[in-house]
């Protein structure tokens, strides 16, 4: 829920806001069944903020420029391109990708992150 306390600010319960997710395309998925659901929160200096979650399951992904913090689940991020090692991610995570890698997400436990990108 997002309550507005006056003009320039806002609250939300990242956590626990509703998200409408979509299955993903079948070209992406590489095991399971994963949804992502988004919320777009608005805009910070030019840049997109918002909440973004994907379920149970492994899919591949071009990355936007970004920086999240994750608010609960886990996965693990293995970098296709450019080759890097693996990372795990939990609640807690903060993470900066670069635009234009390529990623496969492994979702150990539904995903939710805060983005800024």
């Amino acid at each position: 829920m997002t309550l507005p306390l006056h003009a320039a600010a806002v609250v939300t319960d990242a956590l626990h806001a509703a998200l409408t997710h979509e299955s993903l395309r079948a070209d992406v998925v590489r095991s399971g069944s994963p949804s992502t659901g988004i919320r777009q929160l608005g805009t910070f200096g030019g840049l997109d903020v918002g909440i973004w979650e994907m379920t149970e399951g492994a899919a591949v992904d071009t990355e936007a420029d970004e920086v999240f913090v994750v608010l609960a689940g886990s996965a693990r991020v293995d970098f296709i391109e450019p080759a890097l090692p693996s990372i795990e991610v939990q609640a807690g995570s903060v993470v900066r990708l670069a635009e234009g890698m390529q990623t496969l997400w492994t979702v150990h436990e539904t995903l939710r992150k805060v983005y800024i990108a």
